[in-house]
């Protein structure tokens, strides 16, 4: 026979046993419960955003375009710029500086839209080239301070620093510098013949990042410009935020190592061996956003053997606007309305 006692703590046990039982199922409805609005509230976000993709598609947008991607892209860098630039304002107020806008007759000054900035692309040893430019087609001194006034136009040769530093290279650059002040020079590039891709893109993002400008041209050293037809030239292409003006071609890719035109990676332009359609190295234009994507994306955007197929390739999957200006044929022999020539 059980004791009275053993009957008590059997029936405590069964009592624990429902309590436990019950409170299992509580906590198991509950989660349902969660798990069930969880679903639903995903449910509707899904609906919420389909709704909304259709109601973009069917006005004819895409859901995220070009445009966008670059505006995000734009924001964020100018964010950085402006913190950095709040940082250097607090330092110069804790230094004492007061800041003034000054102005004759106590008038706001607008600063001039500049139309285009053209890099003249040079290197050492050429000075020589370098002068005959400066006898034509870009005046010196006081003289090219006006046409840049006057036209908009901005006129840079541009080049890099010696792999010895502050040998007689550079100081020949910049002692020729200070005389002409006609230079912008690429501090963190090595002049160095296969390097001119890596320059061509330093030039474009050290332009957008110092001069706003309509247009940015990159230009050989041994081509001649019509300012005034490159000027007229340019005002025709306003409407198009995103373009990319050249003489246009998609040539043969070289995989032999000793020719001249040699690309190593021509492996990588498919079967066909054939370039992707690029504007020729003597001289070609981009438009302002174009800059920007580059000065943007420098540390991602890869560059190939050449110059203008690097340039090219930057622009791939972009919604550019490719303009085939026969003007921008650099011949060795001018012809009717060329903006340029090579000598």
């Amino acid at each position: 026979m059980q004791s009275r006692g053993s009957n008590a703590r059997l029936s405590g046990m069964a009592f624990r046993s429902r309590i436990s039982t019950l409170m299992l199922s509580m906590i198991a409805t509950m989660a349902s419960i969660y798990v069930a609005g969880r679903l639903w509230q995903d449910a509707e976000n899904r609906v919420y955003l389909i709704k909304e993709l259709d109601r973009r598609t069917g006005q004819g947008q895409s859901a995220i375009s070009v445009d966008d991607t670059l505006k995000v892209i734009a924001c964020k860098d100018q964010q950085k710029r402006l913190s950095a630039l709040e940082m250097e304002l607090a330092t110069a107020r804790h230094e004492g500086f007061v800041g003034k806008y000054l102005s004759d007759n106590n008038e706001t000054r607008s600063r001039k839209k500049l139309l285009a900035v053209i890099g003249v692309i040079t290197q050492f040893g050429h000075k020589n080239n370098r002068d005959a430019i400066r006898r034509s087609w870009m005046p010196t001194g006081a003289a090219r301070k006006k046409m840049e006034e006057d036209k908009g136009i901005i006129l840079r040769f541009v080049i890099g620093r010696s792999a010895n530093r502050g040998d007689n290279l550079d100081r020949a650059i910049d002692s020729e510098n200070r005389q002409t002040n006609d230079f912008s020079i690429i501090d963190n590039h090595i002049e160095a013949p296969e390097e001119l891709p890596k320059k061509t893109k330093s030039f474009f993002v050290q332009a957008a990042d110092t001069w706003d400008a309509e247009f940015y041209a990159k230009v050989n050293d041994d081509i001649y410009v019509n300012i005034d037809s490159f000027g007229a030239m340019l005002a025709s292409h306003w409407d198009k935020p995103r373009v990319y003006l050249g003489c246009m071609k998609s040539g043969e890719v070289f995989s032999e190592p000793g020719h001249k035109w040699y690309e190593p990676d021509w492996w990588k332009f498919g079967d066909g061996k054939s370039y992707l359609r690029h504007a020729s190295g003597e001289m070609y234009v981009i438009s302002r956003a174009l800059a920007q994507f580059i000065s943007i994306n420098r540390e991602i955007l890869r560059t190939y053997a050449h110059d203008d197929v690097s340039a090219g390739s930057w622009f791939i999957g972009l919604d550019v606007k490719y303009v085939d200006e026969g003007k921008l044929c650099c011949s060795s022999s001018w012809t009717s309305g060329a903006l340029c020539g090579a000598v």
